[in-house]
C-alpha cells in the first residue's frame, strides 16, 4: 500500500514540472480560441498559412469562365484605355453574337458619356455659328445614329446577357444604378450587415437601362491590404445590391431572383444562423434543380477560393486577347456558351491585387474564381462552431503530448512530435479540400510546437551539461572540435573507417636537437610551447584542418575529414603559408629573447587515404593512414634538401590550382617505385608579382634544360638567377648537380628523376 503512493510522488517529483509547463501552454491555447486573449501575430500567421494552403491546391482549367483581356497586346492594337463606346459596342456584338457566350461581366464602368466622336461639338456649330448653313443640320441628323457611341453600346446590350460593373464610393454621386435585390423598407426592422459606402460611381443611365443587370466590382481587403473575402451583397445608401460575380452568376443561370433570406423561413435552406437574428445565407432562385443556395459568413461575404497564381498563366481560367475578339481570331469553340468576365491586366491600368497566393493577383480573376465557387456549390466556409472545435483539439493533444513527451526517449519524441504536427496539417487540409470546412491552424500548430521544445529544453538541460563535460574530457586526447561536432551531429560523424580523398600535413622544426640543447629545460617548454600552439591556431581556427597529434617537435594535421571539403588541398597549401608566416614572426621574438631561431619545414600530399578511429584497446584515436600520407611525411623532410620551407606532391598542386607554384624536381621517395613531381607554393596566383614570376619562368626554363641535358643553357639562367637570389640553396644545389652530370653523363635513357634511399 505505501509503494503505491510512493511510486506516485516519485513520477511526479520527475515528470511533474514538464507536466505543468505543457498544461500552462496548452490553457493559453484554449483560452486564444475562446476569444479570452487576442493576439494579432497568431492572426497573421494564421492569413499566412491560409495562403499557403490555397497554394496546395494545383489549378484546374475551367473551360465555363474566359476573361477577356485588355491586355499590351488590345492597347497596341486598338488604342489606348478607355476605348470609346463604339469599341465597347463591337466588342459585345462579337462576344453575343457571333461567339454566342451566355453572360458577359463588365469588370469596367461607365461614369460618364462618351462625345469622343465629336457630334456634341457639331452640334453645337449647327445651333451657333453654322446655323444659317439648313445642309449641316439635315447631314448631323444622318450622322447622328452612327456618332452616339454610348447609343451604339446600349443598342449592342439591349436584349442581352449582360452585366455592367459599378464602384462603391464614399465621396460622390455618378451614373445610375440598378434596381436594389433589397432596400432597408423591405428588411422591415431586421439587421442585414454588409460592406457599405453612402456613394457610388455608376454607369450613366441609357447604358444601365439597355444592361441585363449591373453588380460592385468593389473589393474590400484586410488590415494589412490582402484581399481574403469578398461580399456578395453590398450596401449603398439605404438599399443592397449584388457583387459583380452574384450578378453575373445570376444572369448566367437565368436566375428569376436574387434575394437574401431568413434560412428559417426557407425550407431549402440550411438551418445555421447567425447570433444576431440576421440573414445568413443567399439563394438564386431558378426554375427546377437550377436553384443556388450560397452560405455566406460575417457581413455577407463569402471566402475566395483563390485558384492557381492567376494571370494568364496562373493556369485556373483561360485569357483571350480583346484586340483577337475584335478581330474575331478567337476560335469560336473556346467562347461558346462560356461565361465571359471583362477586364484588364495591362500595367498601369490598375487593376492587380494582393492576395494570399499571389501580390499582383488580377482583380477581374477574384470575380472568376467566386462565380466558379457558385456554379460549384464549393464555398470554403469557416463555421460558428469552428472556435469550439479547435479549442478542444488543442485541449486533448496539448495535454496528451505533455504527459507523453515527458517519458519518452528523445528519439521517440521527436517521432511523436513529428507524427501529431504532421497529422493537425493533415487533417486540417483534408477539411479544407474535402469539406470545404476551414479551421485555423496557427493556435495548434504553436501548442504542439511548444509543448515539444519545452520538454525537450527541460528534459535535456542535465544532458547537455553533461556532453559538454564529455567533451571537454574526450577533448584532451583527440581534436576538441572534432569530438564538438560529433556531439552535435553524431549520425553524420562517425568515427568508423572510410577511404577518403584528403591533404596530410606535416611540419617539423629543422635542428630542434641543437635548439633543445642550447636552452634550460624550462625555456624549452616555452619554446615549444609558444611553437606548437601557433601551429595548432593556424590549422585548426583559421582554415578548418583536423588536428591529428603531435609528434614530439613535429605536427600532423588532415583536410577533408571528419567534416568533407570539397577544397581541402586549397585548405592545406593556405594554412602551410600562413605556418611559415606565423613560424617567421616567432622567430624574430625567439631571437629577440636569445633564443635558437626558429625554422620549419612542411610536407602536403593529397590522395585516397584511410581515415577512421584506429589504435589499439588502450589507446584510439581519429588518424589518417595509406600511401599517400607516408609520402606527405617524406615531403616534409625532402624540403631540407631543397631548401625550401613548403614542399607538395603533384596531386595536391592539381588539386589547388589558384596557388603559383616552383617546381622542385621529379623524385622517387624511399618505398615507391613511381616517380612524383614535387613543388614549393609561393602565393596565391592573383598576388603574384611581376618579379616574382619572371623568376619562376626563367627558373622553370632552367628545369626544363637540365632534363634534356642541355648543362650549358641550364647553368648559365641559374647563375644569373643566384646572382639576383643568393639566399636560394635551391639554385646551389642544382648548379652542383650540373657540375656532376658534367662529369658523369647520366646518359640517353636519364628520366630526369632524382632517387632518395633514405626516409
Amino acid at each position: 500500500m505505501r509503494l503505491f503512493p510512493a511510486k506516485w510522488a516519485k513520477t511526479l517529483l520527475k515528470y511533474g514540472p514538464r507536466w505543468l509547463l505543457g498544461i500552462l501552454v496548452t490553457a493559453f491555447g484554449v483560452a486564444y480560441t475562446a476569444g479570452v486573449v487576442e493576439i494579432d501575430a497568431v492572426r497573421r500567421l494564421d492569413s499566412l498559412l491560409a495562403g499557403e494552403r490555397m497554394k496546395l491546391e494545383p489549378p484546374v482549367l475551367d473551360p465555363r469562365i474566359v476573361i477577356v483581356d485588355i491586355d499590351g497586346k488590345a492597347l497596341t492594337e486598338v488604342g489606348r484605355f478607355p476605348w470609346s463606346r463604339n469599341i465597347q459596342a463591337r466588342l459585345v456584338t462579337q462576344l453575343t453574337r457571333h461567339y454566342q457566350v451566355s453572360a458577359i461581366g463588365f469588370d469596367i464602368s461607365f461614369p460618364e458619356p462618351d462625345t469622343s466622336s465629336g457630334y456634341g461639338v457639331l452640334e453645337q456649330l449647327s445651333n451657333g455659328e453654322l446655323k444659317d448653313v439648313p445642309a449641316l443640320k439635315q447631314r448631323l441628323a444622318t450622322l447622328k445614329p452612327a456618332m452616339d457611341y454610348d447609343g451604339l453600346f446600349a443598342g449592342a446590350l439591349k436584349g442581352q446577357p449582360v452585366v455592367l460593373g459599378f464602384n462603391m464610393s464614399a465621396d460622390q454621386v455618378k451614373g445610375q444604378l440598378p434596381a436594389p435585390i433589397i432596400t432597408e423598407q423591405d428588411l422591415n426592422g431586421r439587421e442585414l450587415l454588409a460592406y457599405s459606402a453612402p456613394g457610388y460611381e455608376a454607369n450613366i443611365g441609357v447604358l444601365q437601362s439597355a444592361a441585363a443587370g449591373a453588380g460592385s466590382f468593389s473589393v474590400v481587403t484586410d488590415l494589412d491590404g490582402i484581399v481574403r473575402t469578398a461580399g456578395l451583397i453590398q450596401q449603398v445608401g439605404d438599399n443592397y445590391y449584388p457583387a459583380l460575380s452574384l450578378a453575373t452568376a445570376g444572369v448566367y443561370l437565368k436566375a428569376l431572383a436574387i434575394k437574401p433570406f431568413l434560412s428559417q423561413t426557407v425550407d431549402q435552406l440550411s438551418q445555421n444562423q447567425l447570433s444576431s437574428g440576421g440573414f445568413d445565407s443567399v439563394t438564386i432562385l431558378l426554375p427546377g434543380k437550377r436553384q443556388r443556395v450560397i452560405p455566406v459568413g460575417e457581413a455577407m461575404t463569402t471566402v475566395v477560393q483563390f485558384r492557381g497564381q492567376g494571370g494568364p498563366r496562373g493556369g485556373a481560367f483561360r485569357y483571350v486577347s480583346a484586340a483577337d475578339v475584335l478581330a474575331g481570331r478567337v476560335p469560336e469553340a473556346l467562347l461558346k456558351g462560356a461565361i465571359v468576365l471583362v477586364g484588364t491586366t495591362a500595367p498601369g491600368l490598375v487593376d492587380l491585387r494582393a492576395t494570399p497566393v499571389n501580390p499582383e493577383y488580377p482583380g477581374v480573376e477574384i470575380h472568376a474564381n467566386i462565380i466558379k465557387s457558385i456554379l460549384d456549390m464549393r464555398f470554403k466556409s469557416r463555421p460558428d462552431w469552428a472556435g469550439a472545435i479547435e479549442g478542444i483539439v488543442i485541449l486533448l493533444v496539448g495535454l496528451a503530448l505533455s504527459l507523453a513527451l515527458a517519458a519518452l526517449s528523445p528519439l521517440r519524441s521527436i517521432l511523436l512530435g513529428a507524427l501529431v504536427l504532421g497529422a493537425a496539417v493533415g487533417v486540417n487540409y483534408y477539411a479544407y479540400s474535402e469539406l470545404n470546412l476551414i479551421f485555423n491552424l496557427a493556435m495548434p500548430l504553436i501548442v504542439i510546437f511548444a509543448v515539444f521544445v519545452l520538454n525537450v529544453a527541460w528534459g535535456y538541460f542535465f544532458e547537455v551539461r553533461k556532453g559538454q563535460a564529455l567533451v571537454s574530457r574526450f577533448g584532451e586526447y583527440v581534436a576538441p572540435e572534432l569530438v564538438a561536432e560529433m556531439a552535435d551531429d553524431p549520425e553524420k560523424y562517425n568515427m568508423d573507417g572510410e577511404s577518403r580523398e584528403l591533404t596530410v600535413l606535416f611540419v617539423d622544426v629543422r635542428g630542434f636537437t641543437t635548439i633543445s640543447e642550447g636552452l634550460t629545460p624550462k625555456q624549452l617548454r616555452e619554446y615549444i610551447n609558444l611553437y606548437l600552439t601557433a601551429m595548432s591556431e593556424d590549422i585548426r581556427d583559421s582554415h578548418r584542418g583536423t588536428l591529428d597529434k603531435y609528434i614530439g617537435d613535429a605536427v600532423m594535421a588532415f583536410w577533408g575529414a571528419p567534416v568533407a571539403f570539397a577544397d581541402h588541398a586549397s585548405r592545406a597549401v593556405a594554412t602551410s603559408l600562413l605556418m611559415q608566416a606565423s613560424a617567421h614572426r616567432l622567430n624574430d621574438d625567439f631571437v629577440a629573447r636569445g633564443w635558437p631561431p626558429l625554422k620549419i619545414g612542411i610536407g602536403l600530399n593529397s590522395g585516397l587515404m584511410h581515415v577512421g578511429d584506429m589504435g589499439s584497446k588502450i589507446r584510439r584515436a581519429y588518424t589518417v593512414m595509406g600511401d599517400a600520407v607516408n609520402l606527405g611525411s617524406r615531403l616534409e623532410g625532402i624540403t631540407k634538401v631543397y631548401g625550401v620551407g613548403i614542399a607538395v606532391g603533384e596531386a595536391t598542386r592539381a588539386a589547388a590550382p589558384e596557388f603559383a607554384y616552383r617546381e622542385l624536381d621529379l623524385v622517387r621517395v624511399k618505398g615507391k617505385n613511381e616517380p612524383v613531381a614535387i613543388f614549393e607554393p609561393i602565393v596565391l596566383e592573383k598576388d603574384l608579382d611581376a618579379a616574382t614570376r619572371d623568376e619562376l619562368e626563367r627558373w622553370h626554363a632552367a628545369l626544363a634544360a637540365v632534363r634534356l641535358q642541355q648543362w650549358d643553357q641550364a647553368m648559365q639562367i641559374i647563375v644569373e638567377l643566384m646572382a639576383i637570389f643568393p639566399e636560394r640553396s635551391l639554385y646551389s644545389l642544382y648548379t652542383e648537380r650540373i657540375t656532376y652530370y658534367r662529369a658523369h653523363p647520366p646518359g640517353v635513357d636519364w628520366d630526369g628523376v632524382t632517387t632518395f634511399e633514405t626516409k
